[in-house]
């Protein structure tokens, strides 16, 4: 989940695995029977909320790495590109010192 609300919502009997919630809050829910196994749900997660016979297992901590919302997609591959272009030129010239002395020369060296 990057970035979901859930409010006055009714989980029962569900099991929440392998989650990795970003800005995801609980609002006035109630989890019935409900467990949760390697997520990240803390409970400040849960505004309001009622746990009723809930389990935690295996609860993930740390620092999560966030993007904007309107960081799209273009950016990440433009940068790539740029990195590709800046590799070009030294690509360029050992393939041209390869011909020139040798692969065994330049593997040498």
């Amino acid at each position: 989940f990057k970035s979901v609300t859930f409010e006055d919502s009714l989980f029962k009997n569900c099991v929440f695995e392998d989650i990795t919630s970003l800005n995801t809050y609980f609002r006035n829910c109630t989890f019935i029977n409900t467990t949760f196994y390697n997520t990240d749900l803390e409970q400040y997660k849960f505004v309001d909320s009622e746990l009723i016979n809930c389990t935690f297992f295996h609860i993930r901590t740390g620092c999560q790495i966030s993007f904007d919302d309107d960081y799209s997609a273009y950016w990440i591959y433009f940068v790539n590109f740029l990195g590709t272009l800046a590799v070009l030129p030294g690509n360029i010239v050992s393939a041209l010192l390869m011909d020139r002395i040798g692969r065994l020369t330049m593997l040498g060296g």
